[in-house]
């Protein structure tokens, strides 16, 4: 995968496979709500096998039910790269 950031239109496009997902400061974001702290965090612990599978490390906000997650790429001057897109789409495919 590349580590080359994604040109506006290309995030576009990804977010459209995305459908919770928003593209703020450079970024992607996404928030999930669980019906309590230990779903949240079996959530995250889920989400750091798959962090480290792809050796890419997100930006994650935990209170309570609450889990936000934010994904760009340092080695791309923190921007979005084909890296992100994937981990989102995994993300996206865990069952909640």
């Amino acid at each position: 995968m590349s580590t080359q950031a994604l040109t506006e239109k290309q995030v576009q496009q990804a977010l459209e496979e995305l459908e919770e997902w928003e593209y703020e400061n450079d970024a992607l974001t996404v928030a999930y709500k669980f019906s309590n702290f230990p779903d949240a965090l079996a959530f995250i612990v889920r989400i750091g096998f798959i962090a480290e599978e792809l050796a890419h490390h997100p930006e994650i906000y935990n209170v309570y039910s609450t889990v936000e997650i934010r994904l760009t790429t340092h080695d791309a001057g923190n921007k979005v790269t084909e890296k992100d897109v994937e981990f989102a789409k995994r993300i996206d495919n865990l069952e909640m």
